[in-house]
């Protein structure tokens, strides 16, 4: 069986053969709804409250993470600081990390490329790159990373050399990883702006490369 990175959850439930239009409400949603009101009634929250957490939860992307890369891609000694102590380079940027008990990137070279995988669940780091897709999920792609992870990668359109090494990283409850992928050529001038938009949340996670540059991208420094 192989990796779909185009997985999506159907936006409609089946149930006893019936189609449910995705507005209706399931029943652990209802109750979900019910507790939050109860809450919300007995001043153990109130809506600022939960709308925070709301802010807080949509404002965690992979925007985040290609922010970093971008910096790190353009600054030497912020890529530095980023590879020492990541949760405090993080905050440099804006972005909480402190939820993560160990934080490590993971810098990717022309001789070695490292991919993330957790085998047990679906451990990731959701402050930086929000949260993971299906496939990181699924079983399939827990079992090949370890066991294929060329096949993996291949399969992602990343086709890689016999001299380049592979290290797969599981992650853990207790260590977070982030996948700092190369530059790639031909992005000297580039504004932080324009490189972020290059760095995809897939580059981040190891499975390919970041995106290469558009022809006439580049600009004079």
């Amino acid at each position: 069986m192989s990796v779909d990175p185009s997985a999506k959850q159907n936006e409609t439930t089946q149930e006893h053969g019936h189609p449910h239009p995705k507005h209706e409400l399931s029943y652990h949603a209802k109750r979900i709804y019910a507790i939050r009101e109860l809450l919300l009634e007995k001043g153990v929250v109130t809506r600022e409250d939960i709308q925070a957490q709301i802010d807080y939860q949509e404002a965690r992307s992979p925007a985040n993470g290609a922010r970093l890369v971008a910096r790190a891609w353009v600054d030497p000694k912020f890529k530095a600081r980023l590879l020492a102590d990541p949760k405090a380079a993080c905050a440099e940027m804006g972005i909480d990390a402190t939820s993560l008990n160990e934080f490590v990137v993971l810098e990717n070279s022309e001789k070695v490329r490292h991919m993330v995988v957790c085998t047990l669940c679906s451990c990731y780091p959701r402050p930086i790159l929000g949260r993971p897709p299906d496939w990181y999920k699924s079983f399939n792609y827990r079992a090949r990373a370890v066991n294929d992870p060329r096949g993996v990668m291949r399969e992602f359109g990343q086709e890689l050399g016999a001299d380049i090494e592979v290290r797969v990283h599981d992650s853990t409850a207790d260590i977070r990883y982030l996948v700092l992928p190369l530059r790639p050529p031909g992005t000297e001038g580039m504004s932080g702006e324009e490189l972020a938009k290059l760095v995809t949340r897939d580059s981040m996670i190891g499975v390919v490369d970041a995106l290469p540059a558009l022809p006439g991208s580049r600009k004079n420094a």
